[in-house]
């Protein structure tokens, strides 16, 4: 599975590493992600997902079943 956030939709970035005498080669930026399980009570069923922490905390704010039908409604999750 991809590196992708599926509430938020965080993805890698690609960037520079720059050294001391100013080189630089490419580097690549990864969200901070987990796997969390979750129970959603209005469809009575657990669903895994890949989050970042960040995603995390959002769904602590909104709670789950809405963060889960923003990210259905933007394609995240199908």
């Amino acid at each position: 599975m991809s590196r992708v956030c599926q509430i938020t939709g965080k993805s890698v970035m690609v960037g520079n590493n720059v050294s001391h005498s100013n080189r630089k080669t490419k580097r690549r930026f990864y969200p901070n992600l987990i796997t969390k399980k979750f129970y959603i009570p209005e469809e009575d069923k657990f669903l895994t997902l890949k989050i970042s922490t960040s995603a995390l905390r959002t769904i602590n704010k909104k709670g789950i079943y809405a963060c889960v039908k923003e990210a259905r409604a933007k394609g995240y999750i199908k």
